[in-house]
């Protein structure tokens, strides 16, 4: 749908929401604050408001920079480790302790100093969360100094490492029920005014340690993608994210940002045959994708090229694997695919046939299933239509079928989904693909499961090295015989990866950006002490 095609109604909707937030902002500005049209404020279009506000020991930057908060360890553009609020780690020959060395310089935004007693009281708390924070595997946390702290883990686990390039400092003295709304942090921005469903202004922490960023003031404005494109045609916004089916219009002023992600989306097949759980009593298994012959092939005849094409209007990449090009890819799990032939070669040598209805079968049973997608998400209905046709067009039956997130949850166990992840851990492997986690959460819900490749990602998590541990991941994928790769025992059939898209003003330059992860969260920020004005 064009712009010129869009209902009165959204625009007035559209032009009520930007008054509104422009208003609320400029009534706060106070004498000697920073003007909107000034070039150090920036006004942002670039995501959803958090669900679950700005507290790191929930989830709050795990899919991006935390902003408010400093991190012990960052991962800079090519995912080498570098330090942060830490100058030196150490890790102990057995792999059980780690020690971190913080600055003794750093502070809160609030003014007071940022010591050990801190890291020990953030990972305390994040541990005992219950949230997507996963540190049961920490047995002990201590302070050995007022800028040492020690940290104890269970096993060997190679991943740690990115949970303390992740994971956001609180301060114990100001932390409460309340922190996720009023965060304090002793990150290069401080919360100035959250105006709920309508905009975020945060400002420079004063206290900062490391390298400022030339903006002093930034105003979020939470827009959906279509209304923060309309904001950018109105000149309202320095930075607004935009969905692929506008990416092609012309905005004067401003230029079109595509950043590269493993934002990945792909489709989970139930693994087993249909059966029961006996723990949950939930129905597990499909009659039909249990069968690696009609996974395999699927993953042959699908055209990733043509989805990206149609569906993303070019605006992306085929995706082969959870990880594409990030430093635990194995490169070989790439392929050609749009190969039906050989596609339809593997059915036959499996035992499959096509019906009189040009429909591929099997013992009595045809090759058909529903495929559940967000019923909200109109990128992953495009994605599942036009899959469907394909699979048509080859010889398997797809439905299509929008459900909310409650509903997918009831089902996944037993029916294809297409989901999406994409993280800048390797952890996300032993989530979404180790038999420990089978139809736990939303991880693993198609149970499936291989000895080798549990006994490579446990090598993987135990490995000393980060070196180490990527050529574990790397066989979990594909070790020449097995793995969870579609050259092994394709349980899911990536599709595409999504390029995250931004008009920016064409004189602000954001500078070079590392692969984007899954969308939550704004990552396009993690490097905003390098964005500057272009002369």
């Amino acid at each position: 749908m064009t712009i010129l095609n869009r209902t009165f109604i959204f625009h007035m909707l559209f032009m009520i929401t930007i008054l509104a937030a422009c208003s609320v902002s400029s009534s706060h500005v106070d004498e000697g604050q920073v003007d909107s049209n000034e070039k150090n404020h920036l006004v942002l279009a670039i995501g959803s408001e958090p669900d679950d506000g700005f507290d790191p020991t929930t989830g709050w930057g795990r899919y991006g920079s935390p902003l408010f908060q400093s991190t012990l360890l960052t991962l800079n553009r090519d995912f080498e480790v570098e330090y942060d609020l830490a100058t030196d780690y150490a890790v102990s020959d057995d792999g059980l302790e780690w020690t971190v060395k913080i600055r003794d310089d750093a502070k809160f935004s609030d003014g007071e100093p940022v010591t050990a007693d801190d890291v020990v009281f953030t990972f305390e708390t994040a541990k005992h969360a219950a949230s997507v924070v996963d540190l049961q595997h920490v047995t002990s946390i201590e302070k050995t100094n007022d800028y040492e702290v020690k940290f104890t883990l269970e096993k060997p686990q190679s991943t740690f490492i990115y949970m303390l390039a992740m994971l956001g400092i609180v301060p114990e003295h100001a932390y409460s029920e309340n922190y996720n709304q009023e965060p304090i942090g002793s990150g290069p921005y401080q919360l100035v005014q959250w105006d709920k469903g309508q905009q975020l202004i945060v400002e420079q922490n004063p206290y900062y340690y490391g390298k400022k960023s030339p903006f002093e003031r930034l105003t979020f404005l939470f827009l959906d993608e279509d209304a923060a494109f309309l904001a950018a045609k109105a000149g309202e916004v320095d930075i607004a994210a935009v969905p692929a089916n506008l990416a092609k219009e012309d905005i004067p002023g401003m230029k079109l940002v595509r950043l590269e992600s493993v934002d990945n989306r792909g489709i989970m097949f139930p693994y087993v045959e249909p059966t029961v759980d006996p723990e949950t009593g939930k129905e597990i298994g499909h009659e039909v994708t249990s069968d690696v012959a009609i996974r395999k092939a699927i993953n042959l005849a699908v055209d990733r090229e043509q989805l990206v094409e149609d569906v993303l209007e070019g605006f992306g990449t085929p995706a082969y694997s959870i990880a594409d090009k990030l430093p635990w890819w194995n490169e070989e799990t790439a392929f050609e695919d749009g190969k039906r032939e050989e596609a339809e070669n593997m059915l036959y040598k499996a035992g499959w046939e096509r019906n009189e209805n040009d429909i591929f079968e099997k013992d009595g049973i045809e090759a058909r299933f529903t495929l559940v997608y967000p019923a909200n998400d109109q990128t992953r209905q495009s994605l599942a239509v036009a899959f469907a046709q394909m699979m048509k067009d080859f010889g398997i039956l797809v439905e299509t079928e929008g459900k909310s997130w409650t509903e997918i949850a009831e089902v996944m166990h037993s029916t294809p989904v297409l989901f999406g992840w994409g993280s800048h851990d390797p952890i996300e492997i032993y989530y979404v693909y180790h038999s420990r986690h089978q139809g736990v959460d939303f991880f693993n819900p198609n149970y499936y499961k291989n000895e080798k490749v549990d006994k490579y990602i446990e090598l993987a998590l135990n490995a000393s090295s980060e070196e180490e541990a990527n050529e574990y991941w790397k066989k979990a994928q594909w070790d020449g015989a097995t793995g969870f790769s579609t050259l092994g025992d394709a349980p899911w059939a990536w599709l595409v990866n999504l390029e995250h898209l931004y008009f920016v003003n064409e004189n602000l330059d954001i500078g070079e950006q590392k692969i984007q992860p899954h969308g939550h969260g704004w990552p396009i920020t993690e490097f905003i002490a390098d964005w500057k004005w272009e002369e």
